[in-house]
């Protein structure tokens, strides 16, 4: 069965609307404060990226200016350029292998090359020893040794010619050596040549960049995790063997990539090259599981807060919709109140705002009613005398007729015994039917009947139909009376006379161009069925739900509306019922008598 919204009160249609603007306001809210959370949380683990690259930056800067700094004091150093000026390789390897022997460092690389890119001697990085054009004394010999322990040294350095158009100015980059990436500062060595000065050798120094510096960036930048990448591989990573491989097969990365089931940012920055190009990449990544877990917390605060201030709020809906709908239900009381007639009732004026103010005008409406009720009530009572004072007299107008017009014979008229006796009787009649009609009427009015007696109920047709018979015959109106002899019942014989007298009476009255009229009685059991019924225009619709109220008619010339009202109330006292039924074309009454 379903609630229809009008038939739930109206505190909880209050509790209802602002339960679901509460819902829906805190939802949108919390919507928009998780929204603003993630982005923050977003923005802030971007910002934690770019700061973490900008200490690498800085960090690599530092170690290219270290390295910048050394090689050229290294370049400008007496008995190195000395050594560089001979020209004698073994010359140049033990001067080079003394440097070394001062930085030796293991990620450090060094490097002398000719101006074509030769390498005169090559110190660290790759191979891990001293190489070149020819070999001799104790220096090659230990680096003969180191060279047993090591890889393959390296002959040629590639990027030293691109490296050339920016001499005598230094050059800073990333070259990818055998496989390994290294940050790199070429240095041009000059030599005086007349006038002029000649590019002598150049000085390569450099750093490796592996898995030791990555974690070395990752511990100075707040856990950012480091990847570089050359030549489509890992070269150096904080990352397990297992996300690197994820990483790699991810491609050209997005702002944001899943590795281990886990989401990171990621900010990409290539690595320039001597000569100007990428030779890589690094990729600095930052975990969202952080910033995922203080939005869970987040979440939750706000689903707490979300239930507390429904909650709160329903509550404080509820008891103020309470305290508003009080006087609203003092105001409905108070209607149904007047609605059972009693205009004396009151309601509290609790303040002067709205609610206070429809009170005092319902406090004043209250007695302009109870005001009006009793101005009506009186003029109701001088209305009813009138229209019964004018009932009556119309009652009477005929045999208060019949008396005047007999006395006034009688005095003015010489008669014959005969003709005066006949007189009488009928002046005896007329007084008889005026006393009747002033007894049932104060019967009806007391609720008293009179004794009834077995009565032939034709007989008591013809006699209501007698004084009609008259009227009849000029309005050209036959009546029929079908009732058999036989009917007998036990009737109050004056007023059921009046009964269908006012029927009989009322179908004449509503046929002025003539027609019929047919009483027929019907014996069933215990019971009889009697009907009056005419060819005229009918009840007017109007008045067919109020045919039997007192006071109620239509269309007639002359009457107030009593005759039916009182000639149901006969009926019912005998135990029986009267009611019209509606023809087309006429008008049917019924009555319904024990018998």
């Amino acid at each position: 069965m379903k609630l229809k919204l009008h038939s739930v009160s109206l505190l909880w249609r209050i509790l209802f609307s602002t339960s679901i603007a509460i819902t829906g306001l805190f939802a949108a809210m919390g919507w928009l404060l998780q929204d603003q959370f993630v982005r923050i949380a977003s923005a802030t683990l971007e910002d934690e990226v770019r700061a973490s690259f900008r200490a690498y930056e800085s960090l690599w800067r530092a170690r290219g200016d270290q390295l910048a700094g050394v090689s050229l004091i290294l370049s400008r150093l007496p008995s190195v350029r000395a050594a560089f000026n001979t020209g004698d390789g073994a010359t140049i390897r033990d001067s080079a292998s003394e440097v070394w022997d001062q930085l030796s460092r293991p990620e450090t690389l060094f490097l002398v090359c000719d101006p074509n890119g030769a390498v005169i001697a090559s110190l660290g990085g790759p191979g891990q020893s001293v190489s070149g054009k020819s070999s001799g004394g104790a220096s090659d010999q230990a680096s003969d040794r180191a060279s047993d322990q090591a890889g393959p040294t390296l002959q040629e350095a590639t990027f030293v010619r691109p490296a050339a158009r920016q001499f005598p100015r230094q050059s800073q980059g990333f070259v990818l050596l055998a496989g390994e990436l290294y940050q790199i500062v070429v240095t041009p060595i000059y030599v005086a040549a007349g006038r002029e000065e000649a590019l002598l050798n150049v000085l390569v120094a450099g750093t490796a960049v592996d898995a030791a510096l990555a974690r070395e960036l990752k511990s100075a930048t707040g856990e950012s995790e480091f990847v570089f990448l050359a030549d489509g591989r890992v070269t150096a990573s904080t990352l397990d063997s297992a996300l690197q491989r994820e990483l790699t097969a991810a491609g050209t990365a997005p702002e944001s990539v899943n590795l281990g089931g886990a989401e990171y940012y990621q900010f990409v920055s290539p690595l320039t090259g001597i000569e100007g190009g990428s030779v890589g990449e690094l990729r600095i990544l930052r975990s969202f599981a952080a910033a995922q877990k203080r939005i869970a917390e987040v979440r939750v605060r706000l689903a707490a807060l979300w239930f507390a201030a429904v909650l709160g709020g329903l509550g404080l809906t509820y008891l103020l919709a309470r305290r508003l709908l009080r006087p609203v239900e003092a105001l409905g009381s108070a209607a149904a109140e007047i609605a059972k007639g009693n205009y004396d009732v009151r309601v509290p004026v609790g303040g002067h705002d709205e609610i206070g103010r429809l009170a005092e005008t319902f406090n004043s409406m209250c007695g302009s009613i109870n005001a009006a009720r009793d101005d009506l009530i009186r003029q109701e009572r001088i209305a009813t005398i009138g229209r019964l004072s004018t009932s009556i007299i119309h009652d009477l107008r005929n045999p208060l007729a019949a008396i005047y017009g007999g006395a006034e014979i009688l005095v003015d008229t010489e008669l014959t015994p005969a003709q005066v006796h006949r007189l009488a009787a009928n002046i005896y009649k007329a007084s008889r039917q005026v006393q009747n009609l002033l007894q049932e009427l104060a019967d009806v009015t007391r609720g008293r009947g009179h004794s009834r007696e077995v009565c032939r109920l034709r007989e008591v047709v013809q006699a209501a139909y007698e004084p009609l018979a008259s009227s009849a015959e000029l309005q050209k109106v036959r009546v029929n009376i079908e009732v058999a002899e036989d009917v007998e019942l036990p009737l109050d014989r004056s007023p059921m006379e009046r009964v269908f007298q006012n029927l009989i009476g009322n179908a004449i009255e509503a046929m002025p161009e003539g027609g019929s009229v047919v009483v027929h009685a019907d014996r069933g059991a215990g019971e009889v069925m009697v009907s009056v019924e005419d060819n005229g225009p009918g009840i007017p619709p109007d008045i067919v739900d109020q045919l039997f109220q007192p006071f109620v008619t239509a269309g007639k010339k002359n009457g107030m509306g009593l005759g039916l009202a009182l000639s149901r109330k006969t009926v019912l006292s005998h135990g029986g019922d009267l009611w019209a039924e509606r023809m087309a074309p006429g008008a049917r009454f019924r009555l319904r008598l024990p018998g």
